[in-house]
């Protein structure tokens, strides 16, 4: 193999879209989307960075107080020229599971996916809710 050739090879090995798996989700070596989980009053809200990904890739199942997202993306891109041709494959596969509290009230869970995040919201029972203060008289 001629020096050219091997340089070739080692930068195109080396190069770091080789690895762009490992960074869409995060920064440490991880495929597992990052998440953030909020509460308030009301309910909790999950969101699920998973840039290049569209809502159809997502599936979010909830079994025995079990929420389980998962997503799985296939993509395939050909490039011909002159010389040369080549052919670019690319999977993307993860899941996460969370457990839910009792306080969640798993009837009325929604979802949406916008500019790369997945928003989930889970509202809480009313039960679970806090109060306000009241005032009690003695008689």
């Amino acid at each position: 193999m001629t020096p050219v050739f091997n340089r070739f090879l080692d930068d195109f090995f080396n190069s770091d879209w080789a690895d762009w798996g490992l960074k869409n989700f995060s920064s440490e070596g991880s495929t597992l989307p990052k998440v953030n989980i909020k509460e308030d009053d009301n309910g909790y809200t999950v969101e699920m960075a998973a840039p290049g990904m569209k809502k159809e890739d997502f599936q979010v199942n909830l079994d025995k107080q079990i929420l389980t997202i998962s997503a799985e993306a296939k993509t395939e891109k050909e490039e011909k020229k002159e010389t040369y041709s080549r052919k670019e494959f690319n999977y993307q596969s993860f899941q996460r599971s969370f457990s839910l509290p009792d306080t969640a009230d798993d009837e009325k869970i929604s979802a949406k996916y916008t500019d790369g995040i997945l928003h989930i919201y889970i509202p809480k029972k009313e039960e679970a809710k806090p109060k306000p203060a009241k005032t009690i008289t003695i008689a």
